[in-house]
């Protein structure tokens, strides 16, 4: 299964020998072409995290119409884009993100290298 990748740190102008990468699978990008297709506003999708539940990070997947000014661009398509908040990029750094099926569910899975500890139910990880 390929995935693209997009390098957070070159795209910021900065320089590094370690890679940080955000992947987002072919299954998942279509599952974003569709959203944003249905949604009829949004132009991208946005990858964020917040201080939530019982572990301490979830991460916050919106449709957006635009990108907050430092916002990080990942073009993952002919019209689909990953929007990576700035302020997120340390904790979502490796992150490989993918559409699963589950029995008859389908969801997005975020397996990320920087999460230590992840609570029973799913929602929410830390990175300590």
């Amino acid at each position: 299964m390929s995935v693209e990748s997009f390098d957070p740190v070159q795209s910021a102008g900065v320089s590094s020998s370690a890679a940080h990468t955000v992947q987002v699978t072919p299954a998942a990008v279509d599952h974003f072409r569709k959203q944003i297709h249905k949604d009829g506003k949004a132009r991208a999708v946005r990858l964020s995290v917040k201080q939530s539940g019982c572990t301490g990070f979830m991460y916050v997947v919106d449709l957006v119409p635009e990108a907050k000014p430092d916002d990080l661009h990942l073009p993952l398509g002919n019209d689909v884009e990953l929007l990576v908040a700035k302020d997120s990029l340390a904790i979502v750094n490796g992150t490989k993100i993918d559409l699963v099926r589950e029995g008859v569910n389908l969801q997005l899975s975020f397996l990320n290298p920087n999460a230590k500890n992840h609570c029973g139910c799913g929602e929410s990880f830390n990175v300590n």
